[in-house]
């Protein structure tokens, strides 16, 4: 049985939809390799989710005495947030909503 480590960030401030791009980077690859992805991407929600991707590493490593090589990316999950909800003035004293959207980050690797 595989033993699984995992990281939760909350109230990231960043749309879901456009965290899950650098998400999909990630899926599957070993913990080093992921980074590296994430590193290069240019993205900001890869800058975000690799902060929760070291966590996990750091978790497992803490925990269950695993190196990090042998670390690989079980599964990545970006689920929505509360919403900010704001507004912005329109003609004839009217408001247009403006949502501002936050994520749920969940990363976990397990031992390949």
């Amino acid at each position: 049985m595989m033993k699984r480590y995992s990281a939760i960030t909350k109230y990231v401030r960043i749309s879901p939809r456009k965290a899950r791009l650098a998400a999909g980077l990630m899926k599957g690859l070993n913990a080093q390799e992921a980074k590296r992805q994430l590193e290069y991407s240019g993205l900001k929600a890869g800058r975000l989710l690799m902060k929760t991707l070291q966590s996990a590493v750091a978790n497992a490593e803490s925990q269950g005495e695993v190196r990090k090589e042998n670390l690989i990316v079980d599964e990545v999950r970006v689920d929505e947030g509360p919403r900010l909800k704001r507004s912005k003035p329109r003609s004839r004293g009217s408001q247009h909503p403006i949502l501002k959207r936050m994520s749920h980050f969940t990363v976990v690797v397990a031992e390949a």
